[in-house]
């Protein structure tokens, strides 16, 4: 008889993932997109979990998760009951939702999506990583839809740092949902029609919509909006950019000044007086559980930059993974109009009957494309970044939570603690140092720290990705999409730790990986220790 092997005891291999729950449908995301998947499956029969982060707690919002918040929340963030009952308020969908059984969990964030595929075959199927104030779980589920939604790309000039500059969807999230959007006067950068739409629902809410400023000869968006704010009261300032943001704790002022083609300044710069500048130069799909997850992303202009591949269904590259809404790509049509995302919603959850054999025959309709762009998003986001990030008047940090300049991220400079001041490199081009190919995110990343904060590159990711292209004189669309990795949301030791583990597993974590322990059990320790005199080599207390 043929002899096996010893099985190593420090494998995954055979260990059996502790999942808490199960469902036929996940969907990750209550916004319309979602909630209409939700409501069509449900009442197809099928076992269905909604969850989705919000409303998160004021001090994730501080974090700038899930969004780019900018420290511009009023007091009202801070009463939890308050903002929950708000966001269910703001949602109508919700309501029809609970009547049509599915179980809804607010406050539920997802923090990672897995599933067997080329490296990982040890799987229960699709499983997911979800996690509220208290405690951390996996669910498995037959079917995913995702629909997480947009954020705003970041955009930096000196100053950009304080408190009141903020995402676009962020503020709208606070003024519209929560009531809790803290600055009045506002200053919008950015003219596409996603940009124009998002001025007037701020100025629907009460804010003061002081200018909207931007790099192009022109505006972008759509006319009848533009002609809206400009009768309100909005000057429209084109070929200008932010110079720098001014004020003591918190935004106070705007320098503004006309920059040429090329986004150099020309004349003098004029103060604005504001108490929050909004960042609406380029929202794109938030893909990043779909990204870990395997799911084939490409750059789509006509979808907002970078958003998943889909089908005719909402079908990604995975069979049973779909997106849905905002998360499957963003276009003017789609923002103007909700029933374009709910409509993908109800297409997705067709087809995931028709998978699981519950189809009614009921007709949904097919879900109408997105039109040409209305600019070179490409072009368009490059231009605000050479013209505000550099051609900026002063050095500033383009990554906020390692900070990392602009010079740094171009120059491929390591970071300060490591003393960089002290080297000497003849040729510092991009090519030089990364190769011919176009240069990757990640390296970057890894070389000078640029994106690995707490926020994960939600404000710096697309402006490194644009001095990148710059730098090389390359499409923006020729960058790859810097990796994302779960968990897709900072996740606290004392919550993850609370995912069970099978005892085998667990008696050798500390030599899963094998490698030496890097700690002496107490009672191994001699009276006089030393480092030094620490021995490594030998086994550990598991062994």
């Amino acid at each position: 008889m043929a002899s096996h092997p010893p099985h190593d005891p420090k494998s995954v291999s055979g260990r059996e993932l502790a999942v808490a729950e199960r469902t036929q449908l996940l969907v990750i995301g209550a916004g319309p997109a979602g909630l209409a998947a939700a409501i069509e499956a449900a009442e197809l029969g099928l076992s269905v979990v909604l969850v989705d982060e919000n409303p998160v707690s004021f001090k994730t919002m501080g974090d700038e998760v899930p969004l780019h918040f900018g420290q511009a929340m009023s007091g009202q963030a801070l009463n939890r009951n308050a903002m929950m009952e708000a966001f269910i308020a703001s949602e109508p969908l919700i309501e029809a939702a609970f009547e049509a059984g599915v179980d809804l969990r607010l406050g539920t964030a997802c923090w990672g999506l897995y599933t067997n595929g080329p490296s990982l075959g040890w799987l229960p199927g699709t499983v997911a990583g979800l996690n509220d104030d208290e405690r951390c779980w996996m669910l498995a589920a037959q079917h995913v839809v995702v629909a997480a939604g947009r954020r705003d790309m970041g955009l930096g000039f000196p100053g950009w740092e304080k408190p009141g500059v903020l995402g676009a969807t962020a503020a709208l999230a606070l003024a519209r949902r929560y009531g809790a959007l803290e600055p009045r006067r506002l200053i919008m950068l950015g003219s596409s029609t996603e940009a124009l739409a998002a001025a007037l629902a701020l100025r629907e809410a009460g804010h003061v919509i002081a200018a909207i400023v931007e790099q192009a000869e022109e505006v972008v968006g759509a006319a009848d909006l533009a002609a809206a704010l400009r009768e309100g009261g909005t000057d429209i300032l084109t070929r200008h950019v932010v110079r720098e943001a001014t004020g003591r704790d918190h935004v106070e002022a705007a320098f503004v000044c006309a920059i040429d083609a090329q986004g150099r300044a020309l004349g003098p710069e004029r103060s604005l007086a504001c108490d929050g500048i909004v960042l609406a130069v380029g929202a794109t799909p938030v893909v990043d559980l779909l990204d870990a997850m395997g799911c084939r992303i490409a750059f789509q202009p006509e979808r907002g930059g970078y958003a998943p591949l889909v089908d005719g269904d909402q079908r990604t590259s995975l069979r049973n993974v779909f997106a849905v809404g905002d998360a499957a790509g963003l276009w003017p049509d789609k923002t103007r109009d909700r029933a374009i995302a709910e409509a993908e919603g109800r297409r997705a959850a067709a087809a995931i009957a028709r998978d699981c054999g519950v189809d009614d025959g009921r007709v949904v309709a097919a879900v109408a494309p997105p039109r040409t762009p209305e600019c070179d998003i490409s072009a368009y986001r490059l231009a605000w970044v050479r013209a505000s990030v550099v051609e900026a008047r002063a050095e500033f940090h383009v990554c906020q939570c390692e900070e990392v300049t602009a010079r740094e991220i171009l120059e491929i400079r390591p970071p300060r603690y490591l003393g960089w001041e002290d080297e000497r490199r003849n040729d510092r081009s991009l090519s030089a140092l990364l190769g011919d190919a176009p240069p990757h995110p990640d390296q970057v990343k890894r070389l000078t720290r640029a994106g690995m904060g707490p926020c994960q590159g939600r404000r710096c990711r697309e402006q490194v990705a644009a001095l990148l292209a710059l730098g090389t004189a390359t499409p923006l669309s020729s960058i790859p999409l810097a990796s994302y990795r779960a968990p897709v949301r900072p996740l606290p030791l004392a919550v993850a730790g609370q995912i069970p583990e099978a005892a085998e597993q667990s008696e050798h974590w500390d030599t899963w990986f094998g490698m030496h322990a890097q700690w002496r059990p107490f009672w191994e320790v001699p009276a006089l220790y030393t480092v030094a005199g620490n021995d490594a080599a030998g086994p550990v207390a598991s062994e």
